[in-house]
């Protein structure tokens, strides 16, 4: 499986989804969200960052399902899902994953039929700390 791959900037962001909390940057002057993660706050320019917590709450703001699959690592849980979920406690972040079944699960262990433009899904952590999301009605 591919493994993130990390920077000075999003560094703290796979740290702490490796302990299993969704956290994004947020400018430390003017609160202005950011992410994907950077040196600069675009609002004000502040180069002081915090990470905040969110609940990790969110919708399906829009999702594909490769047919075939992108890359060959990923040919054997094929079709599976990508999907963009917009957060709930900070609407102008956008996230990409994939909707399981329960967390660490295959990515084909949710039928592509069941996924929805709009609906619920809260996040949950595979065993190597990699954000998924999870129906909240199945």
């Amino acid at each position: 499986m591919l493994q993130p791959l990390t920077d000075t900037d999003g560094a703290p962001f796979w740290r702490y989804a490796a302990q299993g909390e969704l956290r994004v940057q947020a400018c430390a002057g003017c609160g202005e969200v950011r992410f994907p993660p950077r040196p600069c706050c675009p609002r004000c320019a502040s180069f002081d960052d915090v990470w905040r917590r969110v609940d990790g709450h969110g919708r399906i703001w829009s999702y594909v399902v490769p047919h075939p699959p992108l890359l060959p690592d990923y040919a054997e849980q094929a079709p599976y899902n990508v999907v963009v979920v917009e957060l709930a406690d900070a609407p102008r972040v956008r996230l990409v994953g994939n909707v399981v079944a329960e967390a660490g699960a295959r990515l084909d262990s949710v039928p592509p039929g069941r996924l929805r433009i709009g609906a619920r899904v809260h996040v949950v952590f595979s065993p190597d700390g990699l954000p998924q999301w999870v129906l909240e009605r199945p």
